[in-house]
């Protein structure tokens, strides 16, 4: 077992290795990672911490190192420092107490010698030249004063404890004896002890004010002297750089691994790119980038990839490519393509684009009586309560699908991968940065009307433009569908349904997302998480996002399995924190990603990976070795004055904005949204109820028709008028309650069927509901048409909503 295997000795008087040490009696003796170094023992949870994390460091030269068992130890310094220590058997615990005993003595005699910087004062940069001698020598004398001031003040606080005890005594025999002979000796003694007392505070008056301002004479100096030395340590760090951003550029060209074009010949460039595909060294100054160690119950941790991934010689060139692919190439040949692809598009140069606008009127701060709402509900469920726009933003449900394409440089990206797995750490990152805008966003949108449009042209500044139309009412969903001139394309159909659990609600959205390429083929599709909406009754409301997400490529088999980690007040990890794994069909890891879903995600490539140690559940989490991370997407800021305009972001902010030529369905000409927009909440209020009323009747008379289609009239009125029964307000389907259920009609179970029999036979107007024969999903798809009716300004076929 790993609890056996003795500690490894390194060179450089340092040993390492793992001992029991005990933490509490609830826990128990807990095996830790043990470093000894330069007379100093620290020790880590795990391997992976020593770069980043450590959980404690005692100084030998000072502590005391007693043997109470034969594994059991104990090193103690006198002060709060105590570590009770115990090894796997007698022999290991032999090897430690050597250790320690000879790191002691090296210690004690280095901290004798004046001409070294000691271990008391690690922070100390050593400083270089014929100046550093006479430094270190000042430094020792100023440290050797403050010592000497420290132990005054310790000296002085010791008699003040000793006189004040005394004083107390005295006080307290003055107070229970009674007026006589002994009265003026008492009182005697008490004034010598009052005056003692008064003495040693002034001592440790002194004595302060003496360490203060020694303190601060010598403190500017030093922080002058460590700023000298971090900005030279910089220069030293951009100049290794430089060395070898050179060296791999020459030895680049000398071999021929790399082809790129002439304008591409700067080795900065060149470097910012990535690696290459045949395994160059272009990371060699990467080697000590890795990401942070994991809690316990985390599937996978990171570590620094070995020095050889990154150094190999021209012969274990292929070897690499072999076992990588080319995904290194893609990233190198993606990023620098950026600046001068031919493909893109030129009319940016010779047509103006539209100048959006940048801030809407500020949300009123309006008193909201909830009483006013819930005593007219008395006896309803909680799921029929029609909400006030007090409850929205001045957004529709499917303005808020749109919004998911604020980040969509990320699938232009994507398209210009080379690689499918590269490919796919892109779509999982746009997967992520949809959720980013919701961080702040507690206000709810508007259920969109059935029929209901809102299209997103921005064919000519961004090059996508997207259409959604509410397809269904019961249950309410929404079609959405976006089109690219970089190749790609991006179609979803959600259904939201929630459950209430008192403190806070869940919102589970139905359905799948899908995302194609042209130039590749490939499909992908994925599903989003459960958002919950936090102190719905009581405190400040806050939304977060969990579960896990499968983006599957259904032509290659590559998977990227994404995990949004719920918030918990106990944990130590970042909040809202999201990680993943990107594997091909055969289930090897090749991408980790990390990051959170409300800043930035980043990705690193995957040179080895293996089976670690186990975790709290008892599970085998993976270590993969890792190459330097990178930034794959960080969230934009909000602009100035968001908290004022319902947080919205700078592309939220331009949806709800009039256009021409807009069809007479879309959600800009909503009016109970717009006059919500203007700050007009009462009247927004009053052409809401109209609205929803106006939609039920549209209802009622296509069900009428559905059922006279298939019945005679006299059936057609009963069941018209059991349906009638079971109508709701339009906020029963609103995300904050779970789906419309048809309730049974008063007529008797003999004329229910007749529910289902002859359902409302609403057909949306510019998708169609279509099996997807790639992901075997049933879903709306764009069946095409709007476009070419915005530009003939033909709207004949749009029906009434509003």
């Amino acid at each position: 077992m790993s609890e056996s295997k003795p500690p490894t000795p390194t060179p450089a008087d340092t040993y390492k290795g793992w001992l029991f040490k005990w933490t509490n009696y609830i826990k128990g003796y807990q095996r830790r990672w043990f470093v000894l170094s330069n007379g100093l023992l620290s020790y880590y949870r795990t391997q992976a911490e020593m770069g980043h994390t450590c959980r404690g460091t005692i100084n030998l030269a000072t502590a005391n190192i007693a043997v109470e068992d034969s594994c059991n130890f104990v090193i103690s310094n006198g002060g709060a420092q105590t570590y009770h220590l115990k090894a796997s058997s007698e022999i290991e615990r032999q090897r430690w107490i050597t250790a320690l005993e000879l790191a002691k003595a090296k210690a004690i005699n280095m901290q004798a010698e004046s001409d070294e910087s000691g271990d008391d004062c690690p922070a100390v940069p050593p400083t270089s030249g014929q100046g550093g001698g006479f430094r270190n020598s000042e430094i020792q004398s100023t440290l050797r004063t403050l010592n000497s001031k420290v132990e005054d003040l310790a000296t002085c606080n010791d008699l003040i404890v000793k006189h004040g005890s005394a004083l107390q005594r005295s006080l307290s025999e003055l107070e229970g004896i009674h007026v006589g002979a002994d009265m003026a000796e008492k009182t005697r003694q008490v004034t010598e002890r009052a005056t003692l007392f008064r003495i040693t505070s002034n001592a440790m008056i002194n004595a302060c004010r003496d360490f203060l301002s020694l303190a601060q004479t010598h403190s500017k100096r030093w922080q002058k002297a460590l700023q000298t030395e971090r900005e030279q340590r910089v220069r030293l760090e951009e100049t290794l750089e430089q060395l070898a951003k050179q060296h791999n550029h020459l030895e680049r060209a000398f071999r021929g691994a790399t082809v790129l074009p002439p304008s591409f010949s700067n080795p900065a460039l060149a470097i910012k790119g990535g690696v290459s595909g045949k395994g160059d060294a272009s990371d060699e100054d990467d080697d000590n980038e890795f990401f942070d160690a994991m809690e316990d119950p985390a599937e996978f941790i990171t570590v620094p990839a070995d020095p050889k991934y990154h150094r190999r010689s021209g012969s274990n060139v292929s070897g690499l490519s072999s076992e990588t692919g080319t995904d290194d190439q893609s990233v190198n040949f993606d990023e620098l393509s950026l600046a001068s692809n031919p493909e893109s598009p030129q009319p940016l140069e010779l047509e103006p684009v539209r100048q959006r606008r940048t801030r809407i009127p500020d949300k009123p701060n309006y008193y909201l009586n909830l009483w006013s709402i819930m005593k007219n509900c008395i006896g309803k469920e909680l799921s029929k309560i029609p909400m006030p726009v007090n409850f929205n933003e001045p957004l529709s449900m499917l303005q808020r699908l749109s919004e998911d394409l604020e980040y969509y440089e990320l699938l232009d990206k994507a398209a210009k991968c080379q690689s499918s797995l590269e490919q796919l750490c892109y779509v999982a990152a746009f997967t992520v940065s949809s959720y980013s805008t919701t961080v702040h966003r507690t206000g709810k949108p508007f259920n969109p009307l059935l029929g209901e449009t809102f299209e997103l042209d921005r064919l000519r500044d961004c090059g996508y433009r997207s259409l959604c139309e509410q397809v269904s009412h019961h249950p309410p969903a929404a079609a959405h569908h976006a089109i690219s001139e970089k190749g790609w394309a991006l179609r979803q159909e959600i259904t939201l349904a929630s459950k209430f659990r008192g403190k806070y609600l869940s919102i589970m959205p139905l359905g799948s997302i899908q995302c194609l390429f042209d130039k590749s083929k490939n499909h992908y599709s994925w599903k989003k998480v459960t958002t919950t909406v936090h102190n719905i009754i009581v405190g400040k409301l806050w939304i977060d996002q969990s579960g896990e997400i499968d983006v599957v490529n259904h032509r290659t088999g590559d998977r990227c399995h994404l995990k949004f980690a719920p918030y918990s007040y106990f944990s130590r990890d970042v909040p809202r924190k999201v990680t993943g794994v990107v594997t091909d069909k055969d289930g090897k890891a090749h991408y980790v990603l990390s990051g959170t879903w409300d800043e930035k995600m980043e990705f690193s490539r995957v040179m080895q990976s293996s089976k670690g140690e186990n975790g709290t559940e008892g599970k085998q989490r993976t270590v993969y070795q890792t190459l330097k991370a990178k930034e794959i997407w960080r969230k934009n800021p909000l602009p100035e004055g968001a908290e004022n305009m319902y947080y919205f972001s700078s592309l939220a902010l331009t949806l709800n904005e009039p256009e021409e030529g807009v069809a007479p369905t879309d959600s800009r000409r909503r009016p109970d949204q717009r006059l919500m927009e203007e700050g007009r909440w009462d009247e927004a209020n009053a052409e809401k109820q109209r609205l929803e009323e106006k939609q039920r009747t549209a209802r009622r008379e296509r069900e009428r028709e559905a059922v006279k289609s298939a019945s005679s009239p006299e059936e057609a009125d009963a069941q018209v008028t059991g349906t009638e029964a079971s109508e709701v307000s339009d906020e029963t389907n609103t995300e904050d309650s779970p789906p419309h259920t048809p309730v049974a009609s008063s007529y008797g179970p003999s004329h229910s069927p007749h529910l289902s029999t002859h359902p409302d036979n609403y057909q949306a107007l510019w998708f169609e509901k279509t099996d997807d024969p790639v992901s075997g999903e049933t879903l709306h798809i764009y069946k095409g048409g709007y476009w070419e009716a915005k530009e003939k300004g033909s709207w004949d076929m749009c029906p009434s909503i509003f």
